[in-house]
């Protein structure tokens, strides 16, 4: 998918709305664990209820990696599902991988050729060559870890070298290599206060968010300071919606929690 073709969706949609599919099987509602593939089962009722909400979907490759061979399989029929019933839906692999040379290269022929997903989230500690792999697969992006929402990202990502922290480094320098019209950014929600002062360095760059509703990220502060003339916003939500409710309706209700988040999303466009 082109960064037109998920501009146009989102417009289309009125939403910049992404749903993280990270399922947990003792969070999901219990009569779905006597299905023979309860992930899968979840994860389509969820996606059937609110395509139509949402622009984008990010499994965490962990909740799945968890379970062995069949989480591996769970994902597969999940993207596969996606891929064939709603393919307008952007798709985000959330593995953070992070490695150099021919194991990127491998990496990302896992999450885009083989599994077919848009994109794929990656952690940039090893420079370049552990990301100029992933940006050289035409129509696919690679989504860039540059401040994240957890306490620990105090730890480094917001320290200083030479009078400017960390993050701000990683974005300067990422601009520099090959085929950054496919690198997209994450940025957490519940840092609100540093989108000003990324969009002076990616004024345009696609910015997946996470941290909005179950971690305590406005969605307005996000939009204040992040939006861009092509949007350039993914915000992310996953416990807020797809735990919204155990009980036999949990599908309508994620999607009850989907339409208030994509409502809110309207006055934006």
């Amino acid at each position: 998918m082109t960064t037109q073709e998920l501009v146009a969706q989102i417009k289309k949609k009125k939403s910049f709305l992404c749903i993280g599919l990270d399922v947990d099987l003792d969070k999901i509602p219990s009569h779905l664990l006597d299905e023979e593939d309860p992930i899968f089962a979840f994860n389509k009722a969820i996606i059937d209820a609110t395509h139509h909400l949402c622009v984008a979907y990010k499994p965490n490759t962990a909740f799945y990696e968890a379970y062995g061979l069949k989480g591996w399989k769970s994902l597969e029929k999940t993207i596969i599902y996606l891929n064939k019933n709603y393919p307008e839906i952007f798709t985000i692999a959330d593995a953070k991988r992070g490695d150099i040379g021919n194991t990127s290269t491998m990496y990302a022929k896992a999450f885009f050729e083989d599994l077919a997903f848009d994109s794929v989230t990656v952690a940039p500690y090893m420079g370049k060559d552990s990301i100029e792999p992933f940006l050289a697969f035409k129509n696919k992006h690679t989504i860039m870890l540059a401040l994240t929402s957890n306490e620990g990202a105090f730890d480094f990502q917001t320290k200083k070298i030479a009078e400017k922290e960390v993050y701000k480094h990683v974005l300067e320098t990422s601009k520099n290599w090959k085929n950054t019209e496919n690198l997209m950014y994450v940025v957490g929600a519940t840092k609100a206060e540093y989108f000003k002062e990324i969009r002076k360095i990616v004024p345009n760059s696609f910015l997946l968010v996470p941290g909005v509703g179950a971690q305590g990220g406005s969605l307005e502060d996000v939009c204040k300071y992040g939006l861009s003339e092509n949007i350039g916003l993914l915000i992310n939500s996953s416990r807020g919606i797809i735990y919204a409710s155990k009980e036999d309706n949990f599908a309508e209700k994620a999607a009850e929690k989907a339409k208030e988040l994509q409502q809110k999303m309207t006055q934006f466009l």
